[in-house]
């Protein structure tokens, strides 16, 4: 009898093993990535789930890496110190490629080279072309996203001098804003600024560029293994059309 139990016995540790070996092999690394979810399209909320060009992108190359990707959505100057730090291993987020990031972190190849950063203004403002924003004697209420190179190139350019510069947390508190005059025009990148006039009554994009700019996903300077298999994943995603076709899903008008 002591026999026939220790044959059990090894039996079922056996099989134990080798179903914690078989779980081990279906379970996948995961890829965590840092977003701030109101760049429509890029990043936004459809019901609970973050989608968009960003996150589609992300998962294509999570999906080569062979890896599973979770989302998580901060405010978007926590992005780079969050990345830097360690706590996610990439950012994702319409994020422009600057030289002042590039001390803290690295780039990726950039994805989305068409990048234009516009004017949204409410459709009687006298706001009618980048121009009047550094007129003589102008003195706008700009609003921006904080931490990006809009708050970073208005503050620069207008601020004290021709008007002041206002910071938001999310693309959507600015929109609220310019919807109840608290501010006289928004300086947003193009695809988002389409989100924005879609989704308030009101306002238009003026049909003047204040800016060109490029995006890319950032990687810690310190995960440079990480960086290299991000970086040809999203090469090969690039080559083969993957990318483009993203992007055309949430861009074709």
């Amino acid at each position: 009898m002591k026999k026939v139990l220790s044959v059990l016995l090894a039996v079922c540790v056996l099989f134990g093993l080798c179903a914690c070996g078989a779980k081990n092999e279906e379970e996948k690394a995961v890829l965590t990535m840092a977003t701030e979810a109101t760049f429509e399209p890029f990043e936004y909320y459809d019901g609970d789930e973050i989608v968009g060009i960003d996150v589609d992108i992300a998962e294509a190359i999570a999906e080569k890496l062979g890896m599973e990707l979770e989302v998580t959505d901060i405010a978007f100057d926590s992005i780079v110190p969050s990345v830097q730090a360690g706590k996610y291993d990439i950012g994702a987020a319409g994020m422009t490629v600057t030289e002042e990031r590039l001390e803290q972190i690295n780039f990726t190849e950039a994805y989305y080279t068409e990048g234009v950063q516009v004017i949204i203004v409410k459709e009687d403002s006298t706001i009618t072309s980048v121009e009047d924003l550094f007129k003589e004697g102008a003195d706008n209420v700009v609003g921006t996203q904080s931490g990006t190179t809009g708050f970073d190139s208005a503050s620069e350019q207008i601020e004290g001098q021709y008007g002041t510069v206002k910071a938001y947390d999310k693309t959507t508190d600015a929109a609220l804003a310019l919807v109840k005059d608290s501010i006289d025009c928004i300086i947003l990148d193009n695809e988002p600024a389409k989100a924005i006039v879609k989704n308030n009554e009101g306002l238009k994009i003026l049909d003047t560029e204040y800016a060109k700019e490029e995006y890319a996903i950032c990687v810690s300077k310190d995960n440079s293994e990480l960086y290299e298999k991000v970086n040809n994943a999203l090469k090969e995603l690039i080559a083969d059309g993957t990318v483009e076709s993203i992007i055309a899903s949430y861009t074709a008008e």
